[in-house]
């Protein structure tokens, strides 16, 4: 490192007699020597750094560029000298076959744990799965299990990656970070241990995607690369999504914001040679019920002669705190609803939540307790349970004052003070909350919580405001309710997106039905006419309109 210019020496001194003194409050014997000297050599500046680290008193905070190669290689002595190794921390927890707790210390004298936390795409060796090992050694060749996926792996190579040079290695211990070539079903998160000592380790959890766009091949070239492109990508990034719209045919790819989409978009292009079209993007939003129903009934009877379908199921909805998902109870007694239709009735209630009667999206936080029902001793299966659920959850959400949730990013902005005023009023009109400013290096941070159906595009308009000299950061923080403008608007969009549906009618949003389809053979009724729920006998899945009608199509799905 070069010297300190003149007009900072002030300054940089000013921060190292900071530093100085946070690493003596590590121990009384470096205290005392830093009030008797004024100072600490480099050694114990490093060791009271180091102990307050691990204790996780303070953060070391280091400047440098990774495209210009500047401080990067203090930042890994930094890694090396002051962050905890394996020795410093407990042993890692995780559960056994059982699911009781257990635990790996880091010994290659211990059993084998590792975790996947990274993959990528090489084009010279294919798909690389990097492992962190935690506990005993990993040999080229070995076999392990994989828990999560219920397989067992062999390990192929083991390459050590150093930018973009690999060196191969025959063995890794304990603490040992590498990449292994040859893992055909392992993603991120999954654990790698010994098939004699099987141990799960706790998963990473990803964020739900809060952004969605349509995208397309430009040329039929692309097309199929642009499959193989995506799939891969989808495997690096397990915050990455992609799914084929059944209403439009459409590939849709889901991310956690523009920018995120725009550097998938980017590497499709570059990596994989794949140009293509992109679509608005589509915010994810919710549905999730805000009264407790009780004695919602769900029936679904069929019985004509012979063997006919009957099940029937009582519940109770109620809406959970955020972030709960969903929890299922069953409350019977006496057996009026027999054990092997308990789980059936907990997949439909699951199948239901897939499809809010508002609008269609996804229902969220909501526990749904099983009562009460009814059987046949003959007609009574599984499918008609599911199907009763179904009914059931519909009934009782339309009931349950059900609402739009959408997600809302915390957004922190860097401008200088005379833009800060025009900001935090553009910020407050994309019907922002503004949670706080405070000063830094001469620049005000503004902090906010704002909807992201109201971010689209504003990288340009802050542009705009600041001359360019404001710069922001954006990520998902919660989802919270919309407005009733804002959630009529959604509601009204969404019934038109569906009205687009050859055949289907998306008028009538909160009077969902499932359709039975014909039986084989029967005649199938003209485009755009609506069906008797009495038409046929054999159900299937109901509309591609999200059920929101009163009336669907026969092959569409709820």
């Amino acid at each position: 490192m070069g010297p300190v210019p003149d007009d900072l020496l002030a300054t940089a001194q000013q921060w190292r007699e900071k530093m100085v003194s946070a690493a003596a409050e590590a121990s009384d014997e470096l205290m005392d020597k830093y009030l008797e000297t004024g100072e600490l050599d480099e050694a114990e500046i490093v060791a009271g750094l180091r102990q307050r680290t691990v204790k996780g008193e303070i953060q070391a905070v280091l400047c440098g560029s990774a495209f210009k190669n500047k401080g990067v290689q203090r930042m890994l002595d930094a890694v090396v000298e002051l962050m905890p190794s394996p020795l410093d921390i407990p042993a890692i927890q995780g559960v056994d076959e059982q699911g009781q707790p257990a635990e790996r210390h880091p010994s290659d004298d211990e059993p084998l744990s590792a975790l996947a936390f990274k993959l990528m795409t090489d084009p010279y060796v294919g798909q690389l799965t990097f492992i962190r090992v935690y506990s005993g050694t990993l040999k080229k060749g070995d076999a392990v299990w994989n828990p999560v996926k219920g397989k067992k792996e062999r390990i192929g190579r083991i390459v050590l990656m150093q930018a973009n040079d690999r060196h191969e290695v025959d063995e890794l211990h304990a603490g040992d970070i590498a990449a292994c070539v040859g893992l055909k079903d392992v993603t991120t998160g999954d654990t790698l241990c010994d098939p004699d000592a099987i141990i799960t380790l706790e998963r990473m959890e990803f964020p739900e995607p809060v952004i969605s766009l349509a995208i397309e091949p430009k040329t039929k070239a692309d097309q199929e690369k642009m499959g193989i492109a995506l799939q891969r990508l989808a495997a690096e990034d397990p915050s990455f999504r992609l799914h084929t719209d059944e209403e439009s045919g459409q590939t849709i790819i889901s991310g956690m914001g523009e920018l995120h989409l725009e550097i998938i978009v980017d590497r499709m292009k570059r990596e994989f040679g794949v140009e293509a079209n992109i679509g608005r993007p589509q915010v994810t939003y919710r549905e999730t019920l805000r009264k407790k129903v009780t004695d919602v009934e769900g029936k679904f009877v069929r019985q004509s002669g012979g063997k006919g379908q009957y099940g029937h199921v009582v519940l109770t909805l109620e809406p959970l705190e955020p972030g709960s998902g969903f929890v299922f109870e069953d409350a019977t007694k006496g057996g009026v609803v027999p054990r092997e239709y308990i789980p059936s009735v907990e997949k439909g209630l699951r199948e239901a939540m897939g499809t809010g009667v508002l609008a269609g999206y996804p229902v969220v936080d909501v526990k749904a307790t099983l009562t009460f029902g009814s059987y046949h001793d003959v007609d009574s299966s599984e499918m008609a349970f599911r199907m009763a659920a179904i009914f059931g959850f519909r009934e009782g959400a339309r009931k349950a004052d059900p609402v739009i949730l959408e997600p809302v990013m915390h957004v922190e902005v860097e401008t200088p003070e005379e833009y800060a005023g025009n900001i935090m009023g553009d910020l407050s009109s994309r019907r922002g909350m503004v949670q706080g400013m405070e000063e830094r290096f001469g620049s005000q941070i503004i902090r906010a919580d704002v909807p992201l159906a109201e971010m689209f595009g504003y990288s340009t308009t802050l542009r705009s405001m600041s001359q360019g000299r404001a710069t922001y950061s954006m990520e998902f923080h919660h989802y919270a309710e919309a407005p009733r403008n804002v959630a009529d608007e959604i509601i009204a969009s969404r019934a038109k997106k569906l009205s687009n549906v050859p055949g289907c009618d998306a008028r009538r949003l909160t009077r969902a039905t499932l359709v039975p389809a014909p039986r084989p053979g029967k005649a199938k009724p003209p485009p755009g006419k609506k069906v008797s729920t009495n038409w046929g006998r054999n159900a299937r899945r109901g509309c591609a309109c999200a059920g929101l009608r009163s009336g669907v199509l026969p092959g569409h799905r709820l």
